[in-house]
């Protein structure tokens, strides 16, 4: 159980790091509403999952050691983020009524605010960051025995690092931006918050390209 409660604060601590997922359930939550955003959050833990996996079978370590593949995937997360964030820079005022995305007709919704397309979104965003397969390849060691069966220690780390996740991302994050959800009644407000986020996503993949 001590270190079980030691993964958790790790845990904590690694899902409140501002990064790509985080801006990414702000900007859904600002958009879609606060409820909605939990599409992106959950297409984010797909992605989390998937890093898991790839380290559990050992494929971790050959993108950490394969120079080339490492740098394409890194360049292709960073390229998405900012291609996020230029569409957000570009992007028009949305009239007040398509505003209130918690209570409006999934009809009246644009196609990137449905919960596929954020869904999708989400896991396009952390599973593009192979850093992730890094960090992980790192953390899972320290909380994993040898001696011990290692299906259900896998099992139990995933569990835990995805539930934290969820909580850290819908209950933090998207519930701070919720607040912001005043300055989206007019046009003027709309503009400043799309190009405030979509800077944080140019920001963030430029981060994810030049930082090894």
């Amino acid at each position: 159980m001590s270190l079980w409660w030691t993964l958790v604060g790790a845990g904590v601590l690694i899902s409140l790091t501002p990064g790509a997922g985080a801006v990414n359930t702000m900007a859904n939550s600002l958009a879609a509403g606060w409820r909605r955003s939990l599409w992106g959050i959950l297409g984010q833990q797909v992605a989390l999952v998937v890093h898991v996996v790839i380290v559990a079978l050992g494929v971790g370590v050959l993108v950490a050691t394969n120079h080339w593949l490492f740098t394409t995937i890194r360049l292709l997360g960073a390229g998405y983020l900012v291609w996020l964030g230029v569409r957000l820079w570009l992007a028009r005022p949305a009239g007040t009524g398509e505003l209130d995305a918690e209570v409006a007709a999934d009809t009246a919704e644009p196609d990137h605010l449905r919960p596929g397309p954020m869904f999708r979104r989400g896991i396009f965003v952390n599973l593009t960051n192979p850093k992730a397969i890094v960090f992980f390849l790192a953390l899972t060691p320290q909380f994993i025995r040898l001696d011990s069966p290692l299906w259900i220690q896998y099992l139990i780390f995933t569990v835990t690092v995805v539930v934290i996740d969820i909580v850290v991302m819908w209950l933090f994050f998207a519930l701070a931006a919720k607040g912001l959800r005043r300055f989206m009644r007019d046009a003027a407000g709309q503009r400043v918050l799309n190009r405030i986020f979509g800077s944080l996503f140019v920001a963030v993949g430029i981060m994810l390209a030049v930082l090894e």
